[in-house]
């Protein structure tokens, strides 16, 4: 009987995965960036030095500015980068190419470039519509703008409904199960064990709030993705002559069928489309709106945080999910028959003997871990904001018991179930961010005119 509901779940999962992730849902995912990035009058690029100064840049002069917020920019970026770089950027690339072919990394481009500007309008929005409480508590993200933007309560309850669940999945669940995952390949530690463990060390840190969050991810995140991206430019210059082929095998196969090649079973242009964008929201977020919900407790202004945004899915996507792809391509493991974390683990392990499958593995312990890290706090957010702060505690201990759940589970099951909540999650904030357009123009051109009379909305670092 358990096995048959069990088997219901999974065909019901399945046919509204279909329906979410069709035709219509990815258009109006693209068409939301797209639509974002003619408004802003394409920012994006035609500013992308002024915002990498003002964001990533300002790191380097350490400037301050006294702006309301609970933490800096720069921990409220690095908290939302815990929960884009992770999983998505090496299990998740791995598993588009193995579905999709190589040219599901060409549409993961094309998502994180119109991307960006939704991420500035989420981040911006967040800023703009938070709410702080005689205390001090900063409260915002999504439903918050929804709610305060749109005057849609119940639009708002939905979309904290769909994140609170997408919690336990995207954040929780797919990232304990790679974990588990690797560790058993790796190391042979049993999945129970390390499920046992991720509960302890994310319930030590996510127990203390934002702040905690904050201060945890602006240590390890920055040095993470950059030592990821140091064992991955070593690999690509043993193998630069390979590196145009790739790039050009992930242009072509965007447009044109891959074909089956050992372990590879081929790729549709369809899958390809469809693997690529949905992976590449896995990875970066962008159309979520979970990112708002870490921008929105930064010390800045809504559009100077917003230009952390546009740099977040760039490093995320742009460059990171770029190498994992190209290492993948380039050392010709493709076809091995492997996917996910393990086609990564060989990509590394083939080019670097002895010390690559050790790089992703704890590259995956380290991302794994951050990202739950961050959606812990999105969730813990969604449910105060359906049930209020006696919900709290009673999420924090489901949350918890979840990772463990996750880390004995099936990955396809995992993975399935999560790409449906994002989807799903994604719909109303997408819906806001088209009817707040004219808001998130305002904020750019507030940003643009305080820069022109000499100042900076973004000198909290």
């Amino acid at each position: 009987m358990v096995a048959g509901f069990g088997s219901f779940l999974l065909s019901a999962n399945h046919w509204l995965n279909a329906l979410v992730w069709g035709p219509p849902f990815m258009l109006l995912l693209v068409g939301t960036g797209l639509y974002l990035t003619f408004r802003l009058r394409f920012f994006q690029f035609t500013h992308l030095r002024f915002a990498w100064r003002n964001s990533f840049g300002r790191l380097f002069r350490g400037r301050t500015a006294a702006v309301a917020g609970a933490i800096t920019p720069l921990q409220a970026v690095a908290s939302a980068m815990a929960g884009t770089v992770g999983v998505g950027n090496i299990a998740g690339v791995a598993t588009a190419m193995t579905l999709g072919g190589p040219g599901a990394i060409f549409w993961m481009w094309m998502v994180a470039l119109v991307g960006m500007a939704t991420k500035f309008a989420e981040a911006a929005l967040g800023v703009h519509y938070r709410r702080i409480d005689p205390n001090g508590e900063v409260a915002g993200g999504a439903f918050y703008y929804i709610e305060y933007g749109l005057g849609w309560k119940p639009l708002a309850l939905v979309y904290a409904a769909f994140a609170g669940l997408a919690s336990f999945g995207i954040g929780n669940m797919v990232q304990a199960n790679t974990m588990a995952h690797a560790m058993e390949i790796g190391f042979g530690v049993p999945a129970m064990l390390t499920g046992a463990i991720a509960l302890v060390l994310v319930g030590a840190v996510t127990l203390g709030g934002i702040k905690r969050i904050g201060a945890t991810a602006e240590r390890i995140v920055p040095s993470m993705a950059i030592a990821y991206l140091v064992a991955a430019l070593a690999v690509l210059l043993l193998h630069a002559p390979a590196v145009p082929g790739a790039l050009a095998s992930i242009v072509r196969h965007a447009f044109e069928p891959a074909a089956a090649a050992g372990g590879f079973a081929g790729a549709t242009v369809l899958a390809a489309l469809r693997y690529g964008v949905a992976r590449g929201i896995f990875s970066n977020e962008a159309g979520l709106g979970s990112a708002s919900i870490a921008h929105a407790q930064a010390r800045n202004t809504p559009g100077g945080q917003g230009l952390w945004g546009i740099w977040e899915v760039a490093i995320d996507t742009l460059v990171i999910g770029t190498m994992t792809a190209l290492v993948i391509l380039v050392t010709g493991v493709l076809e091995s028959g492997a996917t996910g974390a393990e086609l990564a683990s060989r990509a590394y392990a083939t080019a670097l003997p002895g010390v690559g499958g050790l790089i992703v593995l704890v590259s995956l312990v380290l991302f794994s871990y951050t990202t739950m890290l961050t959606w812990g706090f999105y969730g813990e957010q969604s449910f105060r904001y359906l049930f209020g702060r006696r919900a709290v505690l009673i999420y924090r201990l489901a949350f918890l018991a979840f990772i463990f759940i996750g880390a004995i589970g099936g990955l396809v099951t995992v993975w399935e179930f999560a790409d449906t909540l994002n989807g799903l999650m994604a719909a109303p904030n997408l819906i806001a961010l088209i009817a707040l357009a004219g808001v998130v123009v305002r904020e750019k051109t507030a940003l643009l005119d305080d820069r022109h009379r000499g100042g900076d909305e973004t000198d909290q670092t």
